[in-house]
């Protein structure tokens, strides 16, 4: 009676355990083939933040490159009058 039971279990197990995998609308990647409006309106959108992203990212390096220049300008100037002295 055991091992029946426990022959049970082991073939049931082994069906649980087997994973499913589907395509379609489960949130599968689509191939590369596919170009309908969803697609490209959501590839124009990423571009889009991207775009942004980078501007945001560039005038805050600006903003940095100001203060150290100016930062350098005030050192320089002191140096100058400590030279002068």
């Amino acid at each position: 009676m055991l091992s029946q039971i426990s022959r049970r279990a082991l073939t049931s197990n082994r069906a649980i355990a087997m994973r499913m995998y589907s395509e379609g609308a489960t949130g599968a990647p689509r191939g590369a083939s596919s170009d309908d409006a969803f697609s490209k309106r959501e590839a124009a959108q990423e571009n889009l933040y991207v775009k942004q992203h980078e501007k945001e990212q560039l005038a805050a390096l600006r903003k940095k490159l100001a203060e150290q220049e100016k930062t350098i300008s005030d050192i320089q100037g002191k140096l100058d009058d400590l030279e002068k002295k």
